[in-house]
């Protein structure tokens, strides 16, 4: 709807606070940003960057202009007569972006930009596209499935069920502070547990598991027994089955001086416990009003 391949069936699409619902795609400043790059195999990188200003008829020396400019942004100055074959996925990527934003696009749409490339790849972009974000200042409106990924990029982060929007929120405040059991559960691992008629989620990570004999004073705990444990690397993931009912997920730190002192094993009675401002109460879902708000 954005990008103008689709009407919207009720409300507005407002760029810069230009109503543009009734605009077709090539008369909208809005760009987008493939999965699968799509870009022209029979093009060089500067051909392929070039190609939208020629549609746009600008001229040829404003044109070498912005495409040098736009290559040495993504860092491709010396890839310039290269084909899309030739280079790596994360290079090909970034020929995509440059194409787009030489342009010069209000709205930078980007479909799911990094799935296609390996985790560490995935990382370093992420990087270079929040910096390159802050140099051209476009909007940059990002779709992901990745929780990590949407964290990570965003200013500010839309989480969307069955076409509606449940909470538009700072990164850090819909992870720390979701509106319902959805966001909470979509996004990261969350614990949630039905205690004194209240139900509330409390994130792995904020959970302690504790020795034997240990100081658990000022904290909320409860005894289980531990179902399962996964080493992750960095963390290790721990199950504990709650006498009390319902199940939790902590996660635990590998740090170095630790790591090798714990000795837990399945079925080992534990005792958990958390901080009562780590406790965030969660409800089954928005009220119709506020969700109408919040999709306005």
């Amino acid at each position: 709807m954005i990008a103008g391949f689709e009407e919207p069936d009720s409300g507005r699409v407002e760029i810069a606070g230009l109503d543009v619902s009734g605009l077709a795609p090539y008369d909208r400043e809005v760009n987008t940003v493939f999965q699968d790059y799509a870009l022209f195999p029979h093009m060089s990188v500067a051909e392929n960057i070039a190609y939208g200003l020629e549609v746009a008829k600008v001229p040829k020396g404003e044109r070498r202009e912005r495409v040098s400019g736009a290559l040495e942004m993504v860092r491709l100055s010396d890839h310039d007569d290269r084909k899309p074959s030739e280079l790596s996925g994360g290079q090909r990527q970034r020929v995509a972006l440059a194409r787009a934003i030489v342009n010069r696009p209000r709205v930078l749409l980007l479909d799911e930009p990094l799935g296609a490339l390996d985790l560490k790849l995935r990382e370093q972009m992420q990087v270079e596209l929040k910096q390159i974000q802050s140099e051209v200042d476009i909007t940059f409106v990002y779709v992901t499935h990745d929780q990590d990924e949407a964290l990570t990029m965003s200013d500010r982060v839309a989480v969307f069920n069955k076409g509606k929007i449940e909470q538009v929120s700072l990164p850090r405040d819909l992870y720390e502070h979701p509106v319902n059991e959805f966001v909470a559960d979509f996004v990261g691992i969350s614990n949630a547990l039905d205690r004194d008629g209240k139900r509330f989620t409390i994130r792995p990570e904020k959970i302690r598991l504790f020795e034997s004999g240990e100081s658990t004073e000022g904290l909320d705990t409860e005894s289980g027994r531990i179902s399962e444990i996964a080493y992750v690397g960095m963390v290790t993931r721990i199950s504990v089955a709650l006498d009390s009912g319902g199940a939790i997920q902590l996660a635990r730190q590998n740090i170095e001086a630790e790591s090798s002192s714990h000795n837990e094993a399945i079925n080992d009675q534990v005792v958990v416990g958390w901080r009562p401002d780590h406790v965030v109460p969660i409800q089954s879902q928005i009220p119709n009003e506020s969700s109408e708000e919040k999709s306005s």
